[in-house]
């Protein structure tokens, strides 16, 4: 009982220090799209992160999610609260030892010939410990926060109601079904054992793939709340740019990376659904480590070709074959001049797929072109009376921008299009359907029904 009313306070205390901050957004839209009053957005989105960036948990990941979501919030937002990282302050000693001793039994420590009282790294939802195991291996053990399902579901809450007042004031896209999809990815997320199959489920996708390295985890290790694998020594990505890495450096780094993330979505029909600074490393040979699984889409074979269709629509401006394409996405009731609208956006992510030739993934020293696009995108949708995006679009759309973006921060100069096709050389949805199922068989990655 006094852990239940622990939970609900806790509960409570949480949704009085966001929902100031949520309703305070919507307040400052209302302002100035309905009433004409002009507001300082971006002092108060500076305001927001500060609010949510010293909370643990899933706003802040929740907010990083939809800083990358088109037109979920307004740019000033959207670029501030792009910025958040997981920098929460660690749970102390007393606590972990508790929280250990509840997912590994009493006599815990007796399983390990090292265990770290500090945390190395605070993630959303539980902080990381260096450890070595009784036969030497160092690992990094995962802990989650406490509380965390009613955390997530109060923090939920305050999303949706932001994301619905903002929809009622703009209604270029309908976030309804993002919505749902977040909330189905959060709560997947609570769950360590899941996201250990999810870790065997890469290994199995890129074995072979060089100069990628995906962790380990570690059998009798791993609980709901505690996730165990083998320690990736690295340089962050953001540390390891400032030493200046030469362009054969960046570019293969830049190339192990685009292998991590499409390899597994054109063959397998999965894709890693968190592409943003803090999830790679550098190792000392120049390889990428690719870090947490928690957030793992798997997509039916058929969307994957309908993607595939998509491409093949821009680079031949084929306009029917781009509505067969937004048809299989998912995009239902869309007009012809919708379908315009949104080839725009298509173009803007497919170009350097199409260009057969050597080149950055955006030319020109304009940082603010995808913004530009993006707003030319949001004015039409929104002057053609808006469109409900399905979705499986959305961690298609943030991998693809994440990705981007980190390449971009990279400077890698490639032939885009050549690692495009070599990825999707024999595409075929049956064989994409049958490597999905004996893959998440083996890793055991639980399936919905």
């Amino acid at each position: 009982m006094a852990e239940r009313e622990g939970s609900l306070f806790g509960e409570v205390r949480r949704m009085a220090r966001t929902s100031g901050a949520v309703t305070g957004i919507a307040a400052r839209i209302a302002g100035e799209r309905v009433f004409g009053i002009k507001t300082d957005q971006a002092r108060h989105a500076e305001d927001l992160k500060q609010v949510l960036g010293g909370l643990k948990g899933p706003m802040m990941k929740v907010a990083q999610f939809l800083s990358t979501v088109p037109d979920a919030l307004p740019p000033e937002y959207a670029a501030q609260l792009a910025e958040l990282q997981a920098n929460a302050p660690p749970m102390g000693w007393p606590f972990v030892r508790r929280r250990m001793a509840g997912e590994l039994g009493p006599a815990w420590e007796q399983k390990f010939s090292s265990f770290s009282h500090e945390a190395t790294a605070a993630a959303s939802l539980g902080q990381v410990h260096k450890a070595t195991l009784l036969d030497g291996r160092e690992v990094a053990c995962k802990l989650q926060y406490p509380d965390m399902p009613s955390v997530v579901e109060a923090d939920l809450r305050q999303v949706k109601m932001a994301v619905a007042i903002y929809h009622r004031l703009d209604n270029a896209i309908n976030q309804d079904e993002v919505y749902v999809e977040l909330v189905e990815r959060l709560r997947e997320e609570l769950d360590y054992t899941r996201e250990a199959a999810q870790i065997r489920l890469y290994r199995l996708m890129l074995a072979g793939i060089p100069n990628v390295n995906v962790p380990e985890p570690v059998a009798g290790y791993c609980t709901p709340r505690l996730l165990t694998m083998n320690w990736l020594t690295g340089t962050g990505l953001k540390t390891w740019l400032e030493t200046n890495p030469t362009l054969e450096q960046r570019n293969a780094l830049a190339t192990a990376l685009f292998r991590a993330w499409y390899i597994p979505f054109y063959r397998y029909g999965v894709i890693h659904g968190d592409p943003h600074m803090g999830n790679y490393q550098v190792a000392a040979d120049g390889s990428l480590n690719l870090l947490d699984y928690g957030s793992i889409r798997v997509f039916a074979p058929k969307f994957v070709g309908g993607v595939l269709d998509l491409y093949a629509a821009v680079r031949d401006d084929d306009a029917a074959r781009a509505r067969h394409a937004y048809d299989i996405w998912g995009f239902k009731g869309i007009t012809t001049e919708q379908i315009d609208v949104l080839n725009d956006w298509a173009k803007f992510l497919y170009q350097p797929l199409i260009e057969d030739r050597i080149r950055p993934i955006q030319e020109g020293s304009d940082t603010q072109f995808g913004r530009d696009v993006a707003q030319k995108v949001h004015a039409g949708l929104q002057r053609t009376g808006g469109v409900r995006p399905p979705r499986e679009f959305m961690l298609m759309d943030r991998s693809a921008i994440g990705l981007g973006s980190v390449f971009m921060r990279l400077k890698a100069e490639l032939n885009w299009s050549r690692l495009f096709h070599e990825t999707v050389a024999d595409f075929d949805e049956t064989k994409i359907g049958e490597r999905q199922q004996e893959s998440l068989r083996i890793a055991g990655v639980p399936v919905a029904k």
